[in-house]
């Protein structure tokens, strides 16, 4: 009777703390009614781009927010500016209202107290999210606490040319190999490119003697043993790269790039669906392949984030709330719009929303779930500077 009586009082309240809660989120949309919402993000991809001013046009229709892609090359420079408006003590009426975001921007912004929240708790398709999922709960091993909505999940791929390659590399040790065997045919973005950061993230991950190192704060005075490993690979690997590594390619794209025109063998992405994006609109020949290596690869979450000044809190909530839909998600994972993997836990999803994701169609080269496996963490966020500045100090000319 006792327990029975528990239960009782525990579904009245959750009853009573649901429909307070609805009752906030409708005074909410009520007040975001109006906003504009200036919306920082990376503004390098036509693809991206056109999926954020149609996600402001529906909620623009829906719930009367003006949504303004303000497009940013370098998300630190947004956060340069907030901590700008911070020390001018322009407390209300900053010039962000959302920004995308995660990693080392996220722990700047965090330290530094420019974060509006926590929030993303509140957001009512928040319950949605897979939060099982270890890189939706840290940043980089920096908990969220709530202070970022998730906004799209990522992982390190490689890709290779069916044509070329009768067996792609396996780890690191396998890459060199392949290198030495086909001089020239593969390379890596030059630092500090997100994704050349991330190779040779992935390259200490596999390669450092143990790598639960990397998921504490870098040690300097331990750095040159821990990070020997990586060093002595690149110096082996380097003869051996496009242009006998005297000279990088500068971004992600431009490997895309290098790939389609059989200059190199091998590229990476930190996208699983981004070479069936690139056979979609003949970026790439329908021969690409993708593939990780056998113990995994690094991944992530991205996030959208609201500064402490922002002037359109409540237009910045929707529009987060949005972006974590069944529709917009959805749309989002589909490769022929963007192709970015969901937050969502599906299993959570019925119905309609179900419905949804079982029509995404599926890229050529995407690997499945399983496929994919269980991503690596990523290194304590102070382990980029470090290794960036590294890498420049030996390699850049």
């Amino acid at each position: 009777m006792k327990r029975f009586l528990l239960i009782f009082l525990s579904l009245i309240l959750l009853s009573f703390l649901s429909q307070a809660f609805a009752q906030g989120w409708d005074d909410i949309e009520k007040k975001a009614k109006g906003q504009i919402v200036y919306f920082n993000a990376w503004g390098g991809s036509q693809r991206i781009n056109d999926y954020i001013q149609w996600a402001g046009q529906v909620v623009q229709k829906k719930y009367g927010i003006r949504v303004i892609h303000v497009k940013a090359t370098d998300i630190g420079d947004v956060v340069s500016r907030i901590l700008v408006e911070k020390a001018a003590k322009k407390l209300q009426n900053g010039s962000v209202d959302l920004m995308w975001i995660n990693g080392e921007n996220f722990k700047a912004m965090k330290e530094n107290k420019l974060l509006y929240g926590p929030f993303s708790q509140n957001l009512p398709y928040f319950h949605l999210v897979n939060t099982k999922k270890k890189t939706l709960k840290f940043d980089f091993t920096v908990p969220v606490d709530n202070l970022e909505s998730p906004w799209g999940m990522a992982q390190l791929v490689f890709s290779y040319d069916t044509n070329r390659v009768s067996k792609h590399p396996q780890n690191m040790s396998d890459l060199l190999v392949f290198a030495r065997k086909n001089s020239g045919k593969f390379t890596y973005p030059a630092i500090p490119s997100f994704h050349g950061t991330t190779f040779i993230k992935q390259a200490l991950s596999e390669l450092i003697h143990d790598p639960k190192i990397l998921s504490q704060k870098v040690s300097q005075s331990d750095f040159e043993k821990n990070t020997r490993p990586l060093w002595d690979f690149l110096d082996e690997l380097h003869p051996f790269l496009w242009r006998k590594g005297k000279v990088f390619p500068a971004s992600g794209s431009q490997m895309v790039s290098l790939l389609n025109d059989n200059e190199i063998f091998i590229s990476m992405s930190f996208n699983p669906n981004s070479v069936s994006n690139a056979i979609e609109n003949g970026e790439l020949p329908n021969t690409i392949r993708t593939y990780i290596h056998e113990g995994g690869t690094i991944g992530n979450a991205h996030f959208v984030a609201i500064p402490f000044n922002s002037s359109a809190k409540q237009g910045a909530m929707v529009f987060a709330n949005f972006l974590l839909s069944p529709m917009a998600q959805a749309r989002k994972a589909d490769p022929t719009i963007w192709g970015d993997p969901s937050v969502l836990d599906i299993g959570k999803l019925a119905g309609p929303d179900k419905a949804l994701f079982d029509a995404v169609p599926k890229g050529v080269a995407t690997l499945t779930a399983d496929e994919l496996g269980q991503s690596l963490p990523e290194p304590h966020v102070s382990w980029v500077q470090a290794l960036e500045k590294e890498w420049l100090k030996k390699y850049s000319k």
